[in-house]
């Protein structure tokens, strides 16, 4: 079942304009469905942990992106920003990166510097 932690940090998502309202509507009515699909409660591996994006930018070393997702929406959220993934994501591992999720892995999963495009990004699940 979504808690109203996960309900408010979808809005606080829309308000702080890290997803736009169409996005973060899919991502309540995915709570929906999944609240329609799930009778068991959050799995241990997964339950209070946040699933976190950090993007740095390497120039000025200021925060470009900070993204903090519940990861009971983690799965919704990969396959939704799937669609929005930059070149260069290719070479990452989705697969390890969910069973670390699955698993109740904590940590940094990835951290990678981009020279290119001057930015630091870091994944991790705290």
């Amino acid at each position: 079942m979504a808690t109203p932690e996960e309900r408010m940090q979808i809005l606080k998502m829309i308000e702080a304009k890290q997803i736009t309202a169409e996005e973060g509507a899919k991502l309540l009515a995915a709570l929906g469905e999944k609240d329609k699909h799930e009778t068991p409660g959050p799995s241990p591996a997964t339950s209070g942990k946040w699933f976190r994006v950090r993007v740095t930018d390497l120039r000025t070393g200021r925060r470009k992106v900070n993204v903090n997702i519940p990861l009971g929406l983690v799965d919704v959220g990969l396959k939704m920003g799937a669609k929005f993934a930059p070149a260069g994501v290719e070479g990452l591992d989705m697969d390890k990166i969910l069973a670390a999720i699955k698993t109740g892995g904590q940590g940094k999963v990835v951290d990678v510097e981009d020279e290119e495009d001057g930015e630091h990004v870091e994944v991790f699940i705290e």
